[in-house]
């Protein structure tokens, strides 16, 4: 459905904010404006003119110059509000107030010669583009953070610096303690930490959305659908139009490919089509995490319902926002088919676009607190209990990372190179511990197996083992093994191997292979401090021999 325009007499008033100093500009100098807000954030531009005329012996200064030109981060209110011409119905009016920062500026001077040849300013054409914080800030954040035992929420509270607002009612997807969160982000590689945020609620089924009058961001577990109602005038609006989203044809399988328990479980849905689904293949031996992720792509499967384009003549007296409930007007011509009559409906998003009419001059509205503008304003409705969750587009951050980290082992002595498994007392699987030095010395779990070796060596990695670990989100395993134990190398020139096994090389066993004037050698040896046994095979000569060394 095309927008409406029409003409709207309106207080705009933008405010800009910058090194701590504010600039307030005036519906009269406002040339221009356009402002999107969806659930989960806003966008807007805004062109203006500002006189600077002392040069000619005017009495207008710009004083917005020198502070625009800086690098300053410059905060945006820009304030949206009918005129009315009862002047007794102003004290319920209501403005739209939308606050952001700015992300683009532009500046273009109007000038005129002078008989010196020199040139004067007469006007500047000033414009921004601002957006809401988390979508300015978060794209241009990618940091590298390890958590252990903390919750999704700390990770959020930890970097949402001192321009960005959350609350949270989201207990289960936030406030749950994990042993290991890993925030891996890499510039390169294209996924923020706002692609990071949403990649989260959107795989945890969660709700992320702005709010519009406390200026901040909400993190919960469903929709807020509290809230008295708002009536809409049909003296407001244009027109209305139904839009139905398209259905999902599909049904779903999770595979679960662990060979002791492989699990194949189908999700189903009435509108699929026979034949058409989509496999979730998974590798776990925890059966809870199968069960999770069939929840999920079960909370998936569910149909959107109809949503409502709304065209508007005339700007609201009380202003609406996203995640604002509504109900349409009550005579038949503006009901919709499968639209109950007196359904209450919630605002997903809202356009409105205002330009200074031509037929205004510049100095008829320039010291004014409103003008008339061709405005033009549309929004989108969604059924109050709608599940579906509107996001900004996103892409998955590119997990794997990898670090350095030691094998860690309480067994024995310091210097002992033991290995020892911990058991998850949840899971009941065995992993080792690793200490991953760049991160503080956090020690993270890893899976506790045979890793790259076949089962029939039983080697696992010891104390202080150097390694190299994999992180994703919520788990690591270790990839390789960077060096070699102590004692374990032998010199070139004999081109020797060895198996070393034990605590120390002076607490273990050794198997040795190497060459002597260029004949094999083979030597097993035992050692306990002073104390050896060795058999040494070499060319014509097997020794076996017990000793204990003299002090």
């Amino acid at each position: 459905m095309m927008e409406t325009t029409f003409d709207e007499r309106l207080a705009v008033t933008l405010t800009l904010t910058i090194g701590g100093k504010s600039h307030k500009i005036i519906a009269g100098s406002i040339k221009r404006f356009a402002i999107d807000l969806w659930s989960w954030g806003l966008e807007g531009e805004v062109e203006f003119l500002l006189t600077d005329n002392q040069g000619r012996g005017g009495q207008d200064k710009d004083a917005l110059l020198a502070d625009f030109l800086k690098s300053d981060l410059v905060e945006v209110s820009l304030e949206v509000k009918a005129v009315l011409a009862d002047t007794s119905a102003q004290a319920t009016h209501t403005a739209l107030t939308v606050k952001g920062l700015v992300s683009e500026k532009t500046l273009a001077e109007e000038v005129v010669p002078t008989t010196s040849g020199s040139n004067v300013v007469l006007h500047r054409r000033y414009g921004i583009r601002f957006q809401d914080a988390a979508r300015l800030l978060w794209r241009q954040h990618y940091p590298c953070a390890l958590y252990t035992s903390k919750t999704v929420k700390d990770v959020l509270d930890a970097h949402k610096g001192d321009k960005i607002s959350l609350s949270y009612d989201w207990q289960a997807g936030l406030g749950t303690s994990h042993p290991i969160l890993f925030v891996g982000l890499d510039p390169q590689g294209g996924a923020s930490f706002y692609d990071w945020v949403l990649w989260y609620v959107h795989g945890h089924t969660g709700v992320f959305t702005y709010d519009y009058a406390k200026q901040g961001y909400k993190f919960a577990g469903a929709k807020d659908a509290s809230g008295t109602p708002m009536d809409l005038h049909a003296d407001n609006l244009a027109g209305l139009e139904m839009l139905l989203p398209e259905v999902i044809r599909h049904d779903v399988t999770v595979l679960n490919a662990t060979a002791e328990s492989p699990v194949t479980q189908a999700v189903t849905q009435k509108q699929a089509v026979t034949g058409i689904r989509q496999d979730v293949l998974l590798c776990t031996p925890i059966s809870d995490e199968v069960q999770a992720r069939v929840d999920l792509e079960t909370t998936r499967l569910k149909a959107r319902g109809p949503e409502l384009e709304l065209i508007w003549r005339s700007f609201p007296e009380k202003a609406l926002t996203p995640g604002v409930l509504v109900k349409l007007p009550p005579d038949e011509a503006w009901g919709a088919a499968g639209v109950a009559k007196g359904q209450v409906l919630r605002v997903r998003n809202l356009h409105l676009s205002g330009e200074v009419s031509d037929d205004q001059g510049q100095e008829e509205v320039y010291n004014d607190p409103y003008a008339l503008f061709s405005f033009r304003m549309s929004s989108r409705l969604e059924p109050k209990d709608e599940p579906h969750v509107d996001l900004p587009a996103w892409q998955p951050p590119g997990y794997p990372r990898y670090v350095e980290g030691f094998i860690v082992s309480e067994q024995g002595g310091e210097k002992d190179e033991t290995w020892q498994a911990y058991t998850d007392s949840k899971t009941s699987q065995d992993g080792y511990k690793v200490k991953i030095p760049l991160f503080a010395n956090q020690v993270i779990p890893a899976p506790f197996n045979p890793n790259l070796l076949p089962g029939h060596f039983y080697f696992p990695a010891y104390k202080g083992e150097r390694v190299l670990v994999g992180l994703d989100f919520q788990k690591a395993w270790i990839k390789r093994f960077l060096d070699w134990r102590t004692g374990a190398r032998m010199p070139q020139d004999g081109q020797g191997v060895q198996l070393l096994v034990g605590k120390t090389p002076e607490n273990g066993t050794a198997l040795k292979h190497f060459y002597t004037d260029d004949k094999p050698v083979f030597l097993m040896q035992r050692t306990n401090a002073k104390d050896t046994q060795k058999i040494q095979l070499d060319e014509g000569t097997l020794l076996i021999q017990v000793k204990e060394e003299q002090s």
